[in-house]
């Protein structure tokens, strides 16, 4: 098994990597499909209309988290690690108005927002809780091509035909998770990982290293990594110095610049308290989260409804740590995604399809295992830190207020940042050895997942979703 660093932390935007980065990927597939006539089987030019339905939790929570627009964003050709916003806002509105599409190798094509783009409240289709369809279809009717796409968390998609052929729907992807064959140290679990370590000398970041430069070479994957905490830690600012009222009709108030201020100027009675490290950690993660909820260029880590918590740490070790280094960051990076990769592999980083514990719980477990490696951590150690932060997020639900990564979400990540920490100093304070594995914690994940009730998965039909405050 091989998933990139690349493939964990990926360039987008929000609210969601798996209701809005999935379906805009999807609809550019699709794009690409139809340029080229489906491998020739139509004239591209007889191309008259494009149809999409949103199915399961892309229909129930598709308009909090924003996947009208990512849809139509994507037939309007942008994705998701290079949009636009000013030119995006003005395509959108354009296609309002023209009810048009001009698409490449097609011409022009009619979409109607109301009447072509539909929410499916149905029965999920069959294979993931995420699924969507979209349909091209010439002028007399008749259906040219169709596709059935699944979005599978943190931007990753398949066809429902690579789904299927993948032996383990729905959990690999065969787009992102490549074959081993040709990487020194394909580690599939937790168990090999620390093996190949031992038998290696080296350390999990060193692996995640050798085996990433394979595919990429020295200077690209540094510039790559340089590139992703750029990102990331651009989020953290912008959010830091906003103001308002986030989108989507629940008046929340973005809270992170007012809380940084009275950190930084030490008002108020909390302020002088040694757990003020706490609302240090709090207020990295809710400014990354409230740049999502806002529709801003975020990370997914793995997944943008959990991509405070990464960011919020990596922040927390350079500014609060001693002895920290630029390189610490980069072992940092490659340790989390080591651990990301092993969850999707063998779990699930999909809210839709294990709840918040596959997204905040593997966050922090990602978070906790960076962390205490850029520390100088002993492989077992990290191992160790990863399973004590992914235990204790077994069994969250996911239940977004009014389907928007909102409430609980933003404040979610700054609990799922302190959970990293002390998961980290409690492990380096042991020598690695303990009572449950990390892979027996990944399956019991899994397993917790698949026993949770549909309306704690990312539909907003329980939880926290319903019972709201009578005003």
């Amino acid at each position: 098994m091989f998933l990139s660093v690349f493939d964990i932390f990926k360039i987008g935007i929000g609210p969601s990597s798996s209701h809005t980065m999935g379906p805009m990927t999807a609809a550019v597939d699709f794009l690409d499909k139809l340029k080229k006539g489906e491998g020739g089987r139509f004239d591209p030019r007889s191309v008259a209309r494009i149809r999409a339905s949103l199915h399961g939790s892309l229909a129930f929570t598709g308009k909090g988290h924003a996947t009208d627009r990512a849809v139509m964003l994507g037939l309007l050709g942008f994705r998701p690690d290079a949009v636009n916003a000013d030119l995006a806002e003005q395509q959108l509105g354009d296609l309002q108005n023209s009810e048009k599409l001009t698409l490449p190798e097609c011409g022009d094509v009619a979409f109607s927002p109301e009447a072509d783009l539909t929410f499916d409240y149905g029965p999920a289709l069959p294979y993931h809780a995420n699924g969507m369809r979209l349909t091209a279809l010439d002028a007399s009717g008749e259906v040219l091509l169709t596709e059935t796409y699944y979005s599978i968390g943190g931007g990753f998609v398949m066809t429902e035909a690579e789904l299927i052929a993948s032996e383990k729907a729905p959990d690999a992807d065969l787009h992102q998770e490549q074959e081993a064959v040709g990487y020194p140290y394909p580690f599939g679990s937790a168990s090999e990982m620390l093996e190949m370590g031992e038998a290696s000398n080296l350390s999990i970041a060193e692996m995640k290293r050798i085996n990433e430069e394979t595919a990429l070479g020295p200077d690209t994957l540094t510039n790559r990594l340089d590139a992703i905490w750029t990102v990331m830690n651009a989020c953290i600012d912008r959010g830091l110095e906003q103001e308002g009222t986030l989108p989507g009709g629940l008046s929340v108030k973005r809270r992170a610049r007012a809380i940084h201020q009275r950190l930084l100027d030490q008002s108020g009675a909390n302020s002088k308290q040694p757990h003020t490290i706490n609302d240090w950690l709090s207020v990295y993660a809710m400014a990354v989260n409230e740049e999502n909820a806002a529709g801003g260029q975020v990370v997914t880590s793995p997944t943008n409804g959990a991509a405070g918590v990464v960011p919020a740490v990596i922040r927390y070790y350079r500014d609060h740590c001693v002895d920290v280094t630029r390189e610490g960051i980069d072992t940092f990076l490659l340790t989390a995604a080591a651990i990301g990769g092993l969850i999707k592999h063998n779990a699930s980083i999909s809210g839709a399809e294990c709840g918040c514990q596959a997204e905040v719980g593997s966050a922090s477990a990602m978070a906790a295992a960076g962390l205490c490696a850029a520390l100088g951590g002993s492989n077992a150690q990290i191992e160790n830190a990863a399973e004590i932060a992914l235990e204790h997020h077994l069994g969250m639900t996911c239940d977004p207020v009014k389907g928007l990564v909102q409430v609980p979400c933003i404040e979610r990540n700054g609990m799922g940042a302190i959970k990293a920490v002390s998961a980290a100093s409690l492990a380096l304070h042991g020598d690695g050895s303990h009572f449950m594995p990390l892979d027996n914690c990944i399956e019991t994940m899994r397993q917790t997942g698949q026993d949770m009730r549909e309306k704690y998965k990312e539909t907003s039909l329980g939880g926290l979703a319903v019972n709201l405050p009578e005003c």
